[in-house]
């Protein structure tokens, strides 16, 4: 696979990010573009690991990847841990009687705020660290492409995870994903070498 097969499977694949986040709206299906996306990217960032000899390219962008699906996966289980202690009375509860769910709600308010604030800082926090191995890979593609709109891109990717907590960071992860689109689009690949006369 030349580089220009591998700059177009990465702007494929980062168009394909820009666009699920755009889409989703709760359906499952709907995050396939995203999964599509993603497998592009890292596709193409293992192929310019090898081009250019820099492995981290493509390891820190995976190490990224692995730490935010163990700490969704980590956000879910601290939430079903949290949440047990209420689900015998929720299963009981009468969910068509209004005023039985709001006092419910009333008396149990943080053993449901508790579970949710829980698994909401485990993701955040799994989303900042592995924010941090993204922005090395880019940065690593920026130094050896000489592309410098990757370090920008993983610079706000950064900042973005920081700034989820307040949920606005998602926005700004997402604006990395259109930065990380255009550098692909603008990476200037050298001119390939042409065999030589028979």
């Amino acid at each position: 696979m030349n580089l220009e097969s591998k700059k177009a499977l990465g702007c494929i694949g980062a168009i394909l990010m820009v666009v699920s986040f755009v889409g989703i709206s709760g359906r499952l299906y709907e995050g396939l573009p995203l999964v599509a996306g993603i497998i592009l990217v890292l596709i193409a960032l293992n192929g310019f690991a090898d081009h250019y000899k820099d492995k981290s390219i493509f390891n820190n962008s995976l190490y990224g990847l692995i730490i935010v699906i163990v700490g969704i996966v980590a956000a879910v289980l601290i939430f079903v841990i949290l949440i047990m202690p209420i689900a015998p009375e929720l299963a009981k509860l009468d969910w068509t009687n209004t005023a039985a769910v709001r006092e419910f709600i009333r008396k149990n308010l943080w053993s449901f705020l508790g579970p949710i604030i829980g698994a909401y800082l485990t993701a955040v926090i799994s989303l900042i660290i592995s924010a941090v191995f993204f922005r090395k890979s880019l940065d690593a593609l920026s130094a050896c492409s000489g592309e410098r709109i990757f370090e920008k891109a993983g610079l706000i990717w950064l900042i973005g995870a920081v700034l989820s907590i307040i949920l606005v960071g998602f926005i700004i992860i997402w604006v990395s994903w259109i930065l990380i689109a255009v550098g692909f689009f603008s990476m200037k690949t050298p001119a390939e070498t042409p065999p030589p006369p028979q």
